[in-house]
């Protein structure tokens, strides 16, 4: 077995779950567990791929069976063992790193790192949240050597305790700190959670003081609290009045795209287009809004967010259909963007170079 194979035996999951939760597989509905009243089901809850959220609205909201059943607004969890170890495997930590954690959650993922990299010393786990953090703490006492456990806002790295050769982020990411950056070393590595395309990134840092990222597998992870409520989503200012026009394509292939026209809806739109109620079809980002019925196009707002992904459709269609793995981030210290194909290029210029492809 490899090293990560090893120190997952070494450094069992169980040893980070609390005796009461609130348990969700990747199928189906979520349901409670408790070790003393039904140990079987504890059991498999936590040896199987499944999520086990331990704690609701920042500890507001007691986190009991009822509560998570109902208000369902988890924020803190012992994330899917698969999704660890496809993080862990892209982070490559090795004996001797320097690692930094962001978003202790549990301990679990901290106790592993201490693993493997061979010293706890050398982890740092940051955690904002102080209740969150002194369950951490206990659970890392009892489970082994304990890495170094900071209370404090994870955005902001840990200076005095780089540089890191490995940044390991548990949280959904909109804009990526740049202090990140500048705490690893040239050609270390960052794995996160990005957030605006629901997939793992994980980015190698070169000597300039610039990132370059590639997207892997599919995720979703609670936002970085000092983010929350930042997307593109989020309704802004007054729409205006709506613009009407007859729907000229078919609206089809929007509506189930490929993963990497979804990902660049993601990036370009910040939405995907969906289906209402009565077939309308919908599609949304800040103070814009387009629907689509009875075979017109409704638009508001700054954008015609139609127009757009009828756009990126086509411009994505024109490039060959390319997937994730023809797209990636790039991060300096003035900017960060996706780019298609060219790193040297926002893929944003798909939407400001309205050629031919617009309405071919």
């Amino acid at each position: 077995m490899g090293p990560l194979a090893d120190a997952l035996i070494r450094v069992p999951r169980h040893a980070f779950i609390p005796t009461a939760a609130w348990a969700k597989p990747a199928a189906g509905d979520g349901y409670w567990i408790d070790r003393e009243r039904d140990p079987d089901l504890w059991w498999t809850a936590v040896c199987s791929d499944t999520v086990v959220f331990t704690q609701l609205d920042d500890g507001a909201t007691e986190l009991t069976a009822r509560n998570a059943a109902r208000t369902f607004a988890p924020t803190c969890s012992a994330s899917s063992p698969l999704l660890i170890t496809a993080f862990l495997r892209h982070l490559a930590p090795a004996p001797g790193d320097r690692v930094l954690e962001v978003g202790t959650g549990t301990g679990w993922t901290a106790a592993l790192l201490a693993d493997l990299t061979g010293d706890p010393g050398r982890v740092t786990t940051v955690e904002i949240d102080a209740a969150l953090a002194a369950v951490a703490e206990r659970n890392l006492r009892a489970a082994g050597p304990v890495p170094r456990l900071v209370v404090g806002d994870g955005t902001a790295g840990a200076p005095e305790h780089g540089p890191f050769d490995r940044l390991h982020i548990t949280a959904g990411v909109r804009e990526i700190p740049y202090p990140w950056i500048e705490q690893t070393r040239p050609g270390g590595v960052i794995v996160l959670p990005y957030a605006p395309v629901m997939r793992l990134l994980r980015l190698v840092v070169g000597a300039d003081g610039s990132a370059l990222g590639t997207f892997h597998e599919d995720c979703a992870f609670m936002p970085l609290r000092s983010q929350r409520g930042t997307g593109p989503g989020t309704p802004a200012g007054d729409p205006g009045p709506p613009r009407t026009r007859a729907l000229d394509r078919d609206p089809a292939p929007l509506l189930d795209p490929a993963p990497g026209l979804q990902l660049l809806f993601d990036v370009l739109l910040g939405d995907l287009p969906w289906e209402g109620r009565d077939g309308e079809l919908v599609l949304a980002g800040g103070a814009s809004r387009a629907t689509v019925r009875a075979g017109e196009v409704t638009q508001s707002g700054p954008r015609d967010l139609w127009d757009e992904a009828e756009h990126v459709h086509a411009a994505w269609t024109d490039r060959g259909c390319p997937g994730p793995d023809r797209m990636g981030l790039r991060l300096t210290r003035e900017r960060q963007y996706v780019w298609l194909d060219d790193p040297a290029f926002p893929a944003t210029d798909i939407l400001t170079a309205r050629g031919d492809t617009h309405h071919g």
